[in-house]
């Protein structure tokens, strides 16, 4: 019967286990960085002009996704996104506590840095409604999309976009002996693609944590409407979890280091060991041939009519 693989809490990207950190550092790289994704993802739309922006913000959202999973990856495993969280909760490579709290650091960071954007909105002169144009940032639907999506367009491309994101990202970091560039590299590019195709219908974000930063400081429409970027996304997170969780499952894959109990349970790993030992134990020469001589004797009795 084949392990459980154990849930990790800090699975660095790139599939390999860090060294134990405590949760405090971890939810800290987890808020900063979503503060960058938030300053990145809004700031380079907000202003800039379209027509002359020699950074496309759909490039530039994947690029600080990019960044912040290199320089913070290694600390908290580099979600900042809690479609990823919870991706990885499913997939068992996160324990539920732990999930909640990276939840939570995401929103703080993210509304912090939606925050610091409203402020700088507010000292600009030529901008007499910071709501008005956070407007321009937030996701929407119907008559608040840019090209009038419906409901049920916006609700299938954010699932179908955040499952593709987190497929990615557990795909990538659960490469065997991976560079850890490869799942930072993998993530910010999908997100980059993607973010072309939802910034085009409604500005869809694929990340719950940008969702409500950029609903808070916009209009009311865009609060009513939130429910759509909270629930799509998760439930595309939910189903991209689940079919990596059954694929470990049937894989049968080497057993995770837990690194916060890898101590625990020794003396019961040191009791299997001996009893496979013990199983597994080779026979003496000597005792094989007496084994094997009686046996060809048998069998000569037999033919000899001796033995019936």
């Amino acid at each position: 019967m084949s392990t459980p693989v154990p849930a990790r809490d800090a699975p660095q990207p790139g599939g390999t286990v860090s060294a134990p950190t405590g949760l405090l550092p971890r939810l800290a790289a987890e808020a900063f960085g979503s503060l960058f994704l938030a300053v990145a993802g809004l700031g380079v739309p907000l202003f800039s002009i379209p027509q002359s922006s020699p950074v496309p913000s759909a490039l530039a959202a994947g690029l600080a996704v990019t960044a912040a999973m290199l320089a913070f990856g290694h600390i908290s495993g580099g979600h900042f996104n809690p479609a990823i969280t919870l991706g990885h909760l499913l997939a068992g490579r996160i324990r539920a506590g732990a999930a909640a709290a990276y939840a939570a650091a995401q929103l703080v960071g993210a509304l912090v840095g939606a925050l610091a954007l409203f402020g700088i909105l507010r000292t600009l002169p030529s901008i007499p409604d910071s709501r008005t144009a956070f407007d321009t940032v937030a996701a929407g639907f119907g008559e608040h999309s840019i090209i009038q999506a419906p409901l049920a367009a916006v609700v299938l491309l954010e699932l179908l976009g955040a499952a593709i994101i987190v497929a990615v990202f557990l795909g990538a970091a659960g490469r065997e002996g991976g560079a850890r560039t490869v799942a930072p590299v993998a993530v910010g590019l999908s997100f980059a693609a993607l973010l072309q195709v939802g910034q085009a219908v409604g500005n869809l974000p694929f990340n719950p944590a940008r969702a409500v930063a950029s609903a808070v400081f916009s209009s009311g429409w865009a609060v009513e409407q939130l429910w759509v970027f909270l629930v799509a996304p998760l439930a595309g997170a939910a189903i991209a979890g689940l079919v990596f969780r059954i694929g470990d499952v049937t894989g049968s894959p080497a057993p995770v280091v837990d690194v916060e109990s890898a101590g625990e349970g020794t003396d019961a790993d040191d009791d299997d060991d001996a009893d496979a030992a013990a199983v597994t134990e080779p026979v003496p020469a000597g005792a094989a041939r007496e084994e094997k001589a009686r046996g060809v004797s048998e069998v000569q009795e037999f033919f000899d009519g001796k033995r019936s």
